[in-house]
């Protein structure tokens, strides 16, 4: 594998590909390439966390169909008969589908092309989002449960990986923070639209939550269709741009982004990558991070209503978590990537969500403004570790059918187990203690997070110091990133 092959080469004093790669990487961007990375993010940034915030309002729109106009007897649990047990279930489903299906997924991107595969994802998911509005039974539920989580789990690795084939490595961590921002701004939007929509209750015979369903699936059928003709595929066929902008745009990715031309992935790209435990400290990294990310999705409309708020008040409350975490996300990403600490920074803004849920967890029950500061500090940290942490193995992995192994093998091995804990560890029969068992699982899982984070950056310079000792210092040779 590329990613090997390379630093084995530089710890045995070999130039790697040829090239000076140190003064490559660390030279000054120009004004052609600035404004080529404008005209790319232009066209691809807003796209792309589109498509994300329509995702990730499919997916999370069933926490507020639970709580809907629960006090009249309209909401999902009551009109499918299920209990509190097999509703976790049918979020669970979701994740193991999830799971499943991220390394199939992102082959199938590089095979059939970003443009196709995203589309055909995305009508998907969207006409499984409206068919949910009909369900009747526990049992339908949970079916079309799984099926939302097989063809949802390939976008978010599938839009890590994409962008490799346009940005270099110090570019990355923010876009990828404002795609995945655009979850946290989904949740804000979800609870403001939720509320709205709850007055629409047995509006032509629907539940309000049936019409939840219904109303934000149509737009990702209708997306589908643009996303087919103007998600651009790689650089070396984009015809909106010119011969000049398109070899530049390949040159500047020669080094250390993906490649659209580059073969599929071979069995030794794939038995290379497995086997590569340092990304197996980046998949546990992961795991830690995904189980409060997918209980505060799932769970917010659960935890506000355990602050004294109530049915549509309790969704719109969920609305100033998810806000404040947009802003933290950008930024924290943003500074990630100009002081090129992502390990550090992700290490840093775990520990302030760990300490966010730690104070939720102490402080009493009833103490519900204090509580609801928790949740937006435990929110902020929480969301904004998640885009560094992808940038970082992004980063350090140095070939194109590498790379879209080892993003899907992280969100798949590290992040789906992990959203599988989340859950189960917010318990409705503890909303009157304040869901104890949820906050202490998400600060301890965190300052995990912030200890692992910790170990691969001292593993990584140490690895670093060797690879130059070996180079003899002549900067002829790739590194790691921190």
């Amino acid at each position: 594998m590329a990613d090997q092959k390379s630093v084995l080469d530089a710890e045995s004093g070999k130039e790697d590909l040829g090239a000076n790669v140190a003064q490559y990487e660390n030279a000054p961007i120009t004004e052609a390439e600035k404004a080529l990375r404008w005209k790319q993010d232009k066209r691809i940034v807003p796209l792309s966390a589109g498509i994300y915030f329509l995702c990730y309002l499919d997916r999370s729109n069933i926490g507020n169909a639970k709580i809907m106009n629960a006090s009249t007897g309209d909401d999902l649990m009551t009109q499918t008969g299920m209990t509190n047990f097999q509703y976790t279930i049918s979020l669970m489903i979701f994740l193991v589908a999830y799971g499943l299906f991220e390394v199939p997924s992102n082959i199938l991107l590089k095979k059939l092309r970003p443009s196709r595969w995203i589309a055909f994802l995305m009508f998907s998911w969207g006409a499984l989002t409206m068919g949910l509005g009909g369900v009747h039974s526990y049992a339908s539920v949970t079916v079309v449960r799984f099926l939302l989580g097989v063809f949802e789990a390939g976008l978010f690795p599938g839009l890590v990986y994409y962008l490799t084939f346009w940005y270099k490595t110090e570019e990355r961590s923010i876009r990828v923070a404002f795609i995945l921002a655009s979850a946290t701004l989904a949740g804000a939007f979800g609870g403001a639209i939720a509320y709205g929509i709850g007055h629409m209750n047995r509006a032509g015979g629907l539940s309000a939550w049936r019409w939840l369903f219904i109303l934000e699936g149509i737009p990702s059928c209708l997306s589908a269709l643009l996303v087919w003709f103007l998600l651009p595929d790689y650089p070396e066929d984009a015809k909106w741009l010119t011969t000049k902008e398109r070899d530049l745009a390949v040159q500047r990715l020669h080094v250390e982004g993906s490649k659209g031309q580059d073969k599929a992935m071979s069995w030794e790209d794939a038995k290379a990558t497995l086997v590569d435990w340092r990304l197996w400290g980046h998949y546990i990294v992961y795991f830690g991070i995904s189980t409060p990310f997918s209980s505060l999705s799932l769970f917010t409309p659960s935890i506000t209503a355990g602050l004294g708020y109530t049915d549509l008040r309790a969704q719109l409350m969920t609305v100033p978590p998810y806000a404040v975490a947009y802003v933290i996300q950008i930024l924290a990403s943003w500074s990630a990537d100009h002081f090129n600490a992502r390990g550090l920074h992700s290490a840093a803004l775990a520990t302030i969500g760990a300490i966010g849920f730690l104070a939720s967890a102490a402080l009493p029950p009833d103490a519900y403004a204090s509580r609801y500061g928790c949740l937006i500090v435990a929110a902020s940290g929480a969301f904004a570790c998640i885009p560094p942490l992808l940038g970082w193995l992004s980063s350090n992995i140095f070939s194109t059918a590498s790379v879209g192994l080892a993003i899907a093998l992280n969100i798949g091995l590290g992040g789906a187990p992990g959203q599988i804990v989340g859950v189960w560890i917010y318990k409705a029969d503890e909303a009157g203690r304040g869901y104890p068992t949820g906050h202490w699982t998400n600060a301890a899982l965190l300052f995990m997070v912030a200890v692992g984070c910790v170990g691969l950056r001292v593993y990584y310079g140490w690895r670093n110091r060797g690879i130059l000792g070996a180079g003899g210092g002549s900067g002829e040779v790739r590194v790691f990133k921190y």
